[in-house]
């Protein structure tokens, strides 16, 4: 396990949000194709609008960018 996934696993545990958007964005950075960087960003996009974060916008704007979200 690695650094990053226990981290993860710790803030799913405790249930912060801030930490999970966060982490997942991190996750998607740090990922080796499009297919991981876009399962990251979807779960930091889902936490993000859980969270009422301005994050939110900006993460739809790159899922819309690599196809995996539809513009209105």
């Amino acid at each position: 396990m690695t650094d990053l996934d226990a981290r993860l696993l710790a803030a799913h545990e405790a249930g912060d949000r801030r930490a999970l958007i966060d982490l997942y964005c991190e996750a998607a950075h740090h990922a080796q194709n499009d297919a991981a960087s876009g399962f990251y960003l979807t779960h930091a996009y889902v936490f993000a609008l859980e969270e009422g974060a301005p994050e939110a916008t900006d993460l739809r704007r790159k899922l819309i960018a690599m196809g995996r979200e539809t513009p209105l």
